[in-house]
């Protein structure tokens, strides 16, 4: 009987590409990482039990904590919750949209139900990510976030021309996940992703992208956890606009790590602790960047 109501109530759609070279990396922009800091940094949930998998960091391995959401760990924690229904909870800006697909496809498998609550947001990676709950609940003053597949490239024409095309099927499988689970146009998705949009709780649920609302007494905002956030966001967010602006990763990364100092691992609960170093040169040097 629970096999039936399953194939009843099933909401996750097939299993999502996952390209066999991940030499590619499709990233989160910075802007993203921005809005992350500034609206959904810190939030967490006030309950946590032994079937619940949180994903409060960004997507893939993430060199700068030594955490990050992948799906190896999320396998793990699946394998070491058994034959049961799963939670997981998400605060995430995204990350590798490569590995977000993979961990999708993983969570897709698990033989029980799959709940997802969006504490703060789940953007890019992270918003598949979501799309594999059988149900999917986002607080009121949560966001799903969705666009194209983004990287960085560098080359001619040819090279870039070549890049657009190998990227092609995986925003439109994309397109396919999210209509899936929303029963919107395709076209419409396809717009939306154009156009990197936002989409509030309440728009969210509106839009089928997700069911319920999140009771407010069950999210918190974690003070410390909020400084710590912010404070590796600005490095993740530096990174990207020095290798937007021509540097190799290694080289950006050696830059930034010559101002901040040698990058420390990141504690098991994903919150890398920005204790008491001062964060003051590294986010005068992004405002230079970028102006």
């Amino acid at each position: 009987m629970r096999h039936l109501h399953r194939v009843m109530a099933m909401a996750r759609p097939g299993a999502m590409p996952v390209p066999a070279d991940r030499s590619v990396q499709a990233l989160t922009k910075p802007d993203v990482f921005e809005r992350w800091g500034d609206d959904a940094a810190g939030v967490r949930a006030l309950a946590v039990g032994d079937n619940v998998i949180t994903m409060f960091d960004v997507v893939g391995e993430d060199f700068w904590t030594g955490g990050g959401v992948t799906a190896k760990k999320v396998a793990q924690q699946l394998r070491a919750i058994g034959d049961r229904p799963v939670e997981v909870q998400i605060n995430s800006p995204g990350g590798d949209m490569f590995e977000g697909l993979a961990i999708y496809n993983v969570l897709r498998e698990h033989p029980q139900d799959v709940t997802v609550k969006v504490m703060g947001m789940a953007a890019s990676a992270a918003s598949v990510i979501a799309m594999a709950g059988d149900r999917i609940e986002v607080g009121a003053a949560s966001f799903l976030m969705i666009h194209n597949a983004w990287v960085l490239a560098m080359g001619n024409r040819n090279d870039l021309r070549e890049t657009a095309d190998w990227l092609e099927p995986f925003d439109t499988a994309m397109v396919s996940l999210y209509a899936g689970r929303s029963k919107q146009d395709a076209k419409t998705i396809a717009k939306w992703m154009d156009a990197e949009t936002y989409m509030s709780g309440v728009t969210a649920i509106e839009r089928g992208f997700a069911d319920a609302l999140l009771p407010a007494d069950a999210v918190s905002q974690d003070e410390a956890a909020k400084a710590s956030d912010r404070a590796v966001n600005e490095l993740r967010a530096m990174e990207l606009t020095l290798i937007a602006g021509g540097m190799t990763r290694t080289q950006a990364r050696a830059r930034i790590s010559k101002i901040k100092g040698t990058p420390g691992a990141a504690p098991e609960a994903a919150t890398p602790g920005a204790g008491s170093e001062d964060w003051s040169g590294l986010a005068g040097l992004l405002s230079t960047i970028r102006s």
